[in-house]
């Protein structure tokens, strides 16, 4: 796969809304299940997606004559098929993210959900992408870089770092949007990416409102949605309508590995949103991991280049 400069920006972008959305998913699940959550940010992103896609086709028919519409029976079974997996994917790995968020601290959530970025690598092994060496070395520099940013606080005030309930559900979700983005990688080039994220939504909201209605029912009223609806909004404009579709448009034409190390970014932004919004302090050793995740994306377009020219 050819690595895109403009792809890899949307990629970037996509990890700066994920990383700032870490603070809503905390509030919303002081006040609402993470069934419930998840079924409110998907209807919004939706709702923010139709007028999306609707504008977008009118202007591609005005202007070349070219619409993306899913027309013939195949195409429309192919799309349901790529919703399916990814949505299915996105709704049981965001689903145990919420729940799990609510059972452990900001810091160990965000490390542990990027632990994709060494299993997507591992699994793109398996699937016959094969990435290069330099990109390994790359991925260990940002694996020792998470460690630092997000646990270097607690290794330096001798805190065990103890497996919680929180943190099971954690890893579990890792591997699961390990499963979404290896289907982002194989459905998105097919396909129109808002369209697709859009379905993918769909998949998400249906699944989340009848985890929702089954077990969270009897416990959520009209109030708590209220009180976590800031919360709410923000997740399902930004976080999901926007930043999820600048993922399936981000990974068209970059190599998976590339794109979780980008993506991977969101655990420096959210502790830097942190830092310049709640007035969170970052220790020498945090703002080192955080570098070293840097480094370690420049260092992976540097080898995709190199590649290229060769």
């Amino acid at each position: 796969m050819k690595s895109n400069k403009f792809h890899i920006f949307l990629l970037f972008l996509c990890a700066l809304l994920w990383g700032t959305t870490f603070a809503a998913q905390s509030i919303g699940a002081d006040h609402v299940g993470a069934g419930t959550f998840l079924a409110c940010r998907s209807w919004i992103a939706i709702v923010v997606l139709t007028p999306v896609i609707y504008a977008i086709d009118r202007i591609n028919e005005s202007y070349n004559g070219v619409s993306r519409r899913p027309v013939t029976k195949e195409d429309k079974k192919f799309m349901l098929i790529a919703a399916l997996f990814c949505g299915s994917f996105m709704f049981l790995a965001s689903a145990a993210q919420q729940y799990g968020i609510a059972y452990t601290s900001t810091a160990k959530s965000s490390f542990l959900t990027a632990l994709y970025v060494v299993l997507v690598p591992i699994c793109s092994v398996f699937l016959g992408k094969r990435p290069p060496a330099k990109i390994w070395f790359c991925v260990l520099i940002s694996l020792v870089g998470m460690t630092l940013l997000c646990l270097g606080k607690s290794f330096l005030n001798g805190e065990a770092l103890t497996v919680e309930k929180g943190d099971v559900f954690q890893i579990i979700g890792a591997l699961l949007f390990t499963g979404q983005v290896m289907s982002v990688d194989y459905f998105a080039p097919k396909l129109d990416g808002v369209r697709l994220s859009r379905a993918q939504f769909v998949v998400v909201a249906i699944e989340a409102t009848v985890m929702a209605l089954l077990f969270e029912s009897s416990s959520t009223d009209i109030s708590d949605i209220m009180s976590a609806l800031p919360a709410i909004l923000y997740a399902g404009v930004l976080s999901s309508g926007v930043a999820y579709t600048l993922q399936i448009i981000g990974q068209v034409g970059v190599n998976p590995t590339v794109a979780t190390l980008t993506m991977s970014l969101e655990a420096v932004i959210g502790a830097l949103s942190g830092w310049v919004v709640l007035g969170e302090s970052m220790l020498p050793i945090e703002i080192l991991g955080g570098g070293m995740m840097f480094v370690s994306i420049v260092l992976s377009q540097i080898s995709i280049g190199e590649k290229k020219r060769k």
